[in-house]
C-alpha cells in the first residue's frame, strides 16, 4: 500500500493484504442517512479488517434531466460529509465539478474526485492537486487506461504525487457501458493504485425517461472480477433503500447486502494475492 493511504487510514485497523473501499450514497440527502450508511459501513469494514474511505458528494452537477435532485447546498453538504467523517473517525471523499471548487471541498474532505466526464479538464486537476489533498481521477467512459497517463501527469506536474486512479466502465453504444479489466493493471503501470467502481460502471446512461438505468444485480459480479483482476480498493454506492434515492438509485447496492458480498470479497482477496 502506498504511504499516502497508510497515512491516510492511519487511524483505522485493518490487514495491509486488504483492498481498500470507498462507499457511501451517492449524494447528501440528509444527515441521517450519511450516519445510517457509515455507521453499518465503518463497522462492517472494522470486522473484515478493510481500511475504509466514506464517500457521498456534496452536488450532482451531472444529470441527465433539468428536474433531477442536485443538492442541498454546496457547504452545507460538505459539512454533513465533514461531520460524519469525525464522528466514525473516517476519511472522506467527494466529487468536484470546477476547478473553483477544489479549494472550498478541500477544508472539508481528504480525498477530491474528479468525475469521469471531467478527467481530461486541465484546470480541474491542477486546481485539485494544489490542494494537497489526494486525487482520485475516474477514468472517462471515453478513454482506455493507457490514456489515463496524462491526467496522472498533470497532477504529478502540479506537485502533487497522491494520485487514485478508478475505472468506471467504457461506453459501449449509445445506452450502456462494458468494462474492460485490461484497465486495472494498464492503470497500475502509471504507478498509481486503481480502483474499481462497482456500481457506476453498470449505468445504463441516456436514457429517454431521463433517469439513468443500471444493472445493480451485477454489482458483486463486478467486484469479485475486480478483486480477481488485482484492484488495489473498490468504489461501491450504497443506500438503504435505493428506489426512494434521490440520485443514481438504479445502480446502488441495498446497504444490508453489502456486508455478504464484502466477506465473500475478501475470502477472493485471499485467494489471489
Amino acid at each position: 500500500m502506498e504511504k499516502f493511504l497508510k497515512d491516510l487510514f492511519a487511524n483505522q485497523q485493518y490487514d495491509e493484504n486488504n483492498f481498500f473501499l470507498i462507499a457511501g450514497p451517492c449524494v447528501v440527502e440528509s444527515e441521517e442517512l450519511l450516519m445510517e450508511v457509515a455507521d453499518k459501513v465503518a463497522g462492517t469494514c472494522k470486522n473484515l479488517g478493510i481500511p475504509y474511505i466514506f464517500k457521498s458528494s456534496y452536488r450532482k452537477a451531472n444529470r441527465t434531466s433539468s428536474s433531477s435532485f442536485t443538492g442541498i447546498g454546496d457547504e452545507s453538504a460538505l459539512a454533513l460529509v465533514k461531520k460524519t467523517g469525525q464522528k466514525y473517525k473516517l476519511p472522506t471523499v467527494s466529487d468536484i465539478h470546477a476547478h473553483e471548487e477544489a479549494a472550498m471541498a478541500a477544508k472539508y474532505v481528504d480525498v477530491l474526485q474528479i468525475p469521469a466526464f471531467l478527467c481530461r479538464q486541465t484546470d480541474l486537476l491542477i486546481a485539485a492537486a494544489e490542494t494537497g489533498k489526494i486525487v482520485n481521477v475516474k477514468k472517462g467512459q471515453f478513454l482506455s487506461g493507457p490514456a489515463m497517463k496524462f491526467a496522472a501527469e498533470k497532477i504529478r506536474k502540479a506537485g502533487n504525487n497522491k494520485i487514485l486512479l478508478t475505472e468506471r466502465g467504457t461506453t459501449f453504444g449509445y445506452q450502456d457501458l462494458v468494462v474492460d479489466y485490461r484497465n486495472i493493471p494498464w492503470m497500475q503501470e502509471h504507478a498509481v493504485p486503481v480502483v474499481m467502481d462497482c456500481t457506476h460502471s453498470l449505468q445504463q446512461p441516456n436514457q429517454t425517461s431521463g433517469i439513468t438505468g443500471g444493472n445493480p444485480q451485477l454489482i458483486g459480479t463486478i467486484a469479485k472480477a475486480a478483486i480477481a483482476s488485482g484492484a488495489d480498493g473498490l468504489f461501491i454506492e450504497t443506500h438503504p433503500n435505493p428506489a426512494v434515492a434521490l440520485s443514481d438509485g438504479a445502480n446502488m447496492l441495498r446497504l444490508d447486502l453489502l456486508e455478504g458480498l464484502l466477506q465473500k470479497l475478501v475470502k477472493l482477496r485471499q485467494a489471489v494475492i
